[in-house]
């Protein structure tokens, strides 16, 4: 401003006197509109700098991850390539109650493991949603595996999820498949939880605010599988309920442990499954109380996991169930009085000597214990005869990334009584775009 005075003064002074005073108003007159854009330009500026303040401000209040029009997509894809001596499709945990789930190996040859295509964002600053689709190998449909909105506001420590979830029994329940150490579940979760457990219910979870890790919670779930019925019960009200806490914390700076110990609950209503050595279908009406303590000790030195870390892990089942026991159900329908105690654990333990190079074992065991069966007796269901399932799995795995995974695991299963069957696997494992973390 004060360089265009200087310059109109300047030139004033330049010209005659005459001359000047002829164009002095005309001087004015464009000074005056100087004036006015100079002022305007100004008023812009301060108005732009003001707009960027509140931008500035209103994404520093923002939560830092994926947002309801941005969310978070990954693909896992997951293949396996398996050599079994004994048919897949005659596989069955003998002295167990069969689960109708999916607890067979991988058919023979090559096939498309457990997929999966997940969407998880931040609805507004309460609710987290999450929706995981998983892929079946077998007719190639998409089916919903999880699909949950769960509080990230709430105080004290507390935090609820409702939804489809896998339940908290237990430890590696809670995982997906293509996070575990092995290519398969361990022999425990095929004989008391189908598989992997899924509920379509409610979960409380809790927070101690203590120095050392403490949560605890419960779920109330629908019971839509096993060990619940496997149909639609009808009924109002919870058909399953879950109680877990978990302890955890450090040994210095090299070594982590947690703890953790749940109960399940559940009252099967015509639980029905097919006895293949029978070639019929019984059913289970009654009462099933499963307990599951878990281990799990991790050590990497000086806290530094990349190039060597060890993982021990461990788990406990015990289940007792009381009822009716209906030999031929859709036929004669005879009613026996049950009840059974029977347990099963498994530990393996994972060691990466080398960075991106991973070596484990596993050794699963199964006790069917004790099982009282009256009027029919127990040779009405030979399926369910006295026997000590076990299982040897040694595997390696290479993983050139945090994004891929290529394992090779070899296995030697005792769940059929005589003959073993010998498992050989290849397995590949990615993952495309952003997935979260797993539990620790």
């Amino acid at each position: 401003m004060h360089r265009i005075l200087l310059c109109v003064v300047a030139c004033a002074t330049a010209m005659p006197v005459a001359q000047a005073q002829e164009s002095l108003p005309q001087m004015r007159e464009e000074l005056k509109n100087l004036q006015q854009k100079v002022d305007e330009l100004e008023g812009r500026v301060k108005d732009a700098e003001s707009t960027a303040t509140q931008a500035a401000s209103q994404a520093s209040a923002r939560p830092q991850t994926e947002s309801a029009l941005n969310p978070g997509i990954s693909v896992i894809l997951n293949g396996v390539y398996a050599n079994l001596s004994r048919d897949p499709a005659t596989y069955r945990i003998n002295g167990f109650i069969p689960t109708m789930g999916d607890v067979a190996p991988p058919t023979r040859g090559f096939s498309l493991g457990e997929s999966e295509l997940a969407f998880t964002a931040n609805v507004d600053h309460l609710l987290r949603g999450t929706l995981v689709g998983a892929i079946s190998p077998d007719n190639d449909t998409i089916g919903v595996e999880e699909g949950y909105i769960q509080t990230i506001a709430l105080s004290r420590g507390f935090t609820i999820k409702a939804g489809r979830f896998f339940s908290a029994v237990g430890y590696q329940n809670q995982i997906h498949a293509h996070a575990w150490d092995f290519t398969d579940a361990p022999l425990a979760m095929r004989a008391f939880l189908g598989g992997q457990l899924g509920e379509d219910g409610v979960q409380l979870r809790w927070l101690a605010p203590t120095a050392l890790y403490w949560d605890m919670g419960t779920e109330l779930g629908r019971g839509r599988a096993f060990p619940a019925s496997l149909t639609p019960s009808g009924k109002n009200g919870a058909g399953s309920l879950n109680f877990f806490t978990h302890v955890g914390g450090d040994i210095g700076q090299s070594l982590a442990w947690q703890t953790g110990l749940s109960h399940l609950r559940t009252n099967p209503r015509d639980r029905t499954f097919d006895d293949p050595s029978a070639g019929i279908t019984d059913s289970f009406s009654g009462t099933s109380r499963l307990w599951v303590a878990s281990g799990i000790l991790k050590w990497a030195p000086n806290g530094n996991a990349t190039d060597n870390n060890f993982k021990l892990q461990g788990e406990y089942f015990h289940r007792n169930e009381e009822g009716t026991l209906v030999f031929d159900s859709p036929g004669s329908a005879i009613a026996n009085g049950f009840a059974s105690r029977q347990s099963g654990w498994y530990a393996q333990g994972v060691y990466q000597f080398m960075p991106q190079w991973r070596a484990g074992y596993r050794y699963d065991r199964l006790d069917s214990g004790t099982v009282g069966i009256d009027t029919a007796g127990a040779a009405s269901f030979p399926i369910l005869a006295g026997y000590q399932p076990k299982k040897h799995s040694v595997m390696v795995d290479w993983s050139p990334s945090e994004f891929s995974r290529l394992r090779l695991q070899v296995a030697r299963d005792y769940s059929r009584m005589g003959e073993a069957d010998n498992q050989l696997f290849l397995q590949y494992i990615v993952s495309l775009g952003a997935h979260g973390a797993h539990t620790f």
